[in-house]
């Protein structure tokens, strides 16, 4: 009989967590008309006509995979020259289109299917299809009338994506019955033919934001000299009633503050997003599942509060860890050489990871990191802190928290195409890098610890002034160097707060003795598992 497994208490798992962990239904639909309505199929095959697509990459959410057989005869049958793969089990979230497994078949186009957060594309034209699910849209309007009974109110209208269909009729009812003046429904793009950043010739980079390989903002001189350029920059959102997808135009006098939103759909992280965006208006929602109204009560100031302390926490921090949770979304290399320079102006340290979903057991693999980045999508952005080991803040609240001029207003971005300098009209600029002995370098006291923390370390700039000292001059210009002396122990960090990190465990590795022990026989070691060996009782 085996011995029983011993160790830390924190180290055992029975495995409960994960029997008691809920699955995604995946409900098979067998009726063919209620699959073509569903699936849109008379539409995805004009699509696919008129643009001539002879490869197809089918992307579908878990909760629809069932359904994606049934859905590929449907279009086989009708279009049979056509070839189509089935995409599942995206690296990042399913709501964002995954090019990447797209480019690997060398798919022409995406048909996404299920919910989407309607970020654009770098490389691929999409086709949405959301599904048609079912809304009472008397009831639904009958809602929007008790909750908001002045029809001079303006009202927004808003949705998740799988009530778009209904939204013209929702609007038509609240105007002509309930004789409402000022409805405003935000219209949501059903497909994306220009996907952006524009490429450039080979060799050649953007000259405003310094991307090479082909990259290009689309905003400067080098866009020019893509098939599409003018038309791809446009696309992209440059005004505060674009939200990724959902755009919206306010009458003449009117004001987003003195609207009112009417969100039709479940609570979702797409309800959250808009609290936080929009968060100068009042939101009533509209659940099509159970045909109940209500005013959302959920304070948003304690939500920004939540993320201010993030920003404090950011602000800290002395190395950064910038995570990619997407590999789809338009401009998401534009935004890492943004958060780059950033940290780097702000005399902090930099790593880069690509690491698919999140989780505690990933993160935790680095403690050297004070804080991440996360570049993801506007539903992907907004990480609950609670249970990993370092705070994960969002593109905006980075800037907050390091760049100079920028100020905690209240207001709020998740779109991180709006942080893009090209694409500002605020003056946005990078700090510039402060000599040594300035003001800006003295530290401050922590609004989290309540202690002083010293400045950021500053990359040394080499000397203009001959020195005789030649191990002076060496080190002067060096950065991120570790210096050992003849007993291969760490003698001297150089502007390295990984190093730095190192230099003060309890544990930096084994220690090589090369030369001090003797050569001895080997021996057979312990068997088992790090948890229980079989030595161990």
């Amino acid at each position: 009989m085996a011995a029983e497994a011993t160790g830390p208490v924190t180290m055992t798992d029975d495995g409960s967590s994960v029997i008691a962990r809920e699955t995604i239904s995946s409900r098979k639909h067998t009726d063919l008309g209620e699959l073509e309505q569903l699936y849109e199929i008379e539409r995805t095959i004009k699509y696919l006509q008129d643009h001539g697509f002879t490869k197809v990459a089918l992307q579908f959410p878990d909760e629809l995979l069932a359904d994606s057989d049934a859905v590929l005869s449907l279009l086989k049958a009708r279009l049979g020259t056509v070839e189509f793969y089935i995409l599942a089990d995206t690296s990042y979230g399913s709501c964002c289109v995954d090019e990447v497994a797209s480019q690997h078949v060398n798919a022409q186009t995406v048909v996404h299917y299920g919910h989407s957060c309607l970020s654009p594309t770098s490389h691929l034209p999409v086709l949405y299809v959301f599904g048609r699910k079912a809304i009472d849209v008397d009831t639904c309007a009958a809602q929007c009338h008790t909750l908001l009974p002045d029809v001079t109110q303006p009202i927004l209208l808003m949705c998740n994506v799988e009530y778009a269909h209904a939204m013209d009729q929702i609007a038509q009812l609240l105007e002509e019955k309930y004789k409402y003046t000022q409805i405003i429904a935000a219209k949501i793009k059903l497909q994306d033919d220009n996907p952006v950043p524009a490429a450039v010739p080979t060799g050649e980079g953007c000259q405003k934001t310094g991307l090479g390989g082909g990259e290009c903002c689309g905003g400067c001189q080098n866009s020019s000299k893509t098939t599409s350029g003018i038309a791809r920059r446009a696309s992209l959102p440059t005004v505060s009633n674009q939200q990724r997808g959902r755009a919206y135009e306010l009458p003449d006098g009117v004001a987003l503050s003195d609207c009112v939103i009417y969100f039709v759909g479940h609570d979702s992280l797409t309800l959250t997003n808009i609290m936080m965006v929009h968060n100068q208006c009042k939101i009533y929602s509209f659940d099509p599942s159970t045909n109940q109204g209500r005013q959302e009560t959920v304070s948003v100031n304690r939500m920004l509060m939540k993320r201010y302390f993030m920003v404090q926490k950011a602000k800290d921090a002395m190395t950064i860890g910038i995570v990619v949770g997407t590999l789809g979304v338009a401009s998401y290399m534009n935004i890492i050489e943004h958060l780059k320079k950033v940290i780097t102006a702000a005399g902090r340290k930099w790593y880069f990871f690509v690491m698919g979903k999140l989780n505690v057991a990933k993160m935790a693999n680095f403690m050297e990191i004070d804080c991440y980045v996360l570049v993801a999508c506007p539903e992907n952005s907004l990480i609950d802190s609670k249970e990993f080991y370092r705070p994960i803040v969002t593109p905006f609240e980075l800037e907050i928290a390091l760049v100079k001029s920028a100020e905690w207003t209240g207001d709020y971005v998740l779109d991180f195409s709006k942080l893009l300098p090209h694409l500002r009209t605020d003056g946005f600029q990078y700090d510039e890098e402060q000599e040594a002995g300035s003001s800006d370098e003295e530290g401050h006291f922590s609004l989290i610890t309540g202690q002083y923390v010293s400045g950021p370390f500053q990359k040394a700039k080499p000397s203009s002034s001959l020195q005789d000292d030649t191990s002076t001059a060496l080190t002067s210009q060096l950065s991120g160097l570790t210096l050992r002396n003849q007993q291969s122990s760490i003698a001297q960090l150089l502007n390295s707060t990984a190093g730095d990190y190192l230099q003060h465990r309890s544990y930096q590795g084994l220690d090589p003795n090369i030369g001090q022990d003797e050569a001895s026989d080997v021996v057979e070691g312990r068997s088992g598992i790090a948890r229980g060996y079989t030595v161990e009782k």
